[in-house]
């Protein structure tokens, strides 16, 4: 063989294995994207649970708490928007504004929960009803599973952000618009603590 062709299939050979490693580090990026996006799914199926739960829970309070209108229409106006912000953070969990978006709904929605929850207190016939401790009882699941869910988006994000920044991959994810993820996280101290929904003494 002579030189020139000794060259150009030591080219060929290179250019092959650049364009492997390239789609490699493509692939890459593209199943860690898909990954927290399936792991908001299950957030935004565990949001859906608990934006069912609280139309009943208010329903229920309503015949107690007949006093309280601007309590319970702050939970239901809450809850719409929570709805709403978590529709659009499904629509696109890679959205750093619908995230933002979605997490102050849900900061929202969780001081107008405790507010209620707090009131209902001070109803002792509808804190002892069956129905109502019921309703509590999913509610303080369905929170519980945010939680999890959360945490398993925020796992996802955080190896895929760290994918993207990481040399030479942060190189392709620049090349092909592979944007950062935002973690869905609660910034506030009073929004840390979980909802409040306990009926017993």
């Amino acid at each position: 063989m002579d030189t020139p062709t000794i060259i150009i299939i030591t080219v060929v050979v290179f250019g092959i294995i650049g364009i492997l490693i390239i789609a490699s580090m493509y692939n890459s990026l593209v199943t860690l994207r898909n990954r927290f996006k399936n792991a908001f799914a299950q957030i935004d199926v565990q949001l859906k649970r608990r934006y069912d739960l609280i139309p009943n829970l208010v329903e229920m309070a309503k015949g107690y708490l007949k006093h309280e209108r601007e309590t319970l229409e702050s939970v239901t106006q809450a809850r719409n928007v929570a709805a709403g912000a978590a529709s659009a953070a499904a629509a696109n969990p890679s959205s750093a504004t619908a995230m933002q978006d979605l997490m102050g709904a849900e900061a929202e929605l969780g001081g107008a929960l405790s507010r209620l929850l707090v009131t209902v207190e001070a109803y002792p016939d509808l804190k002892a009803n069956q129905n109502m401790m019921s309703l509590q009882e999913e509610l303080a699941s369905t929170e519980n599973k945010v939680a999890f869910s959360r945490q398993a988006f925020n796992d996802a994000v955080m190896g895929y952000n760290t994918k993207r920044e990481t040399f030479p991959t942060n190189l392709i994810a620049g090349m092909f618009n592979f944007a950062a993820a935002t973690l869905f996280e609660i910034k506030r101290a009073e929004e840390r603590e979980a909802v409040k929904v306990s009926f017993t003494d």
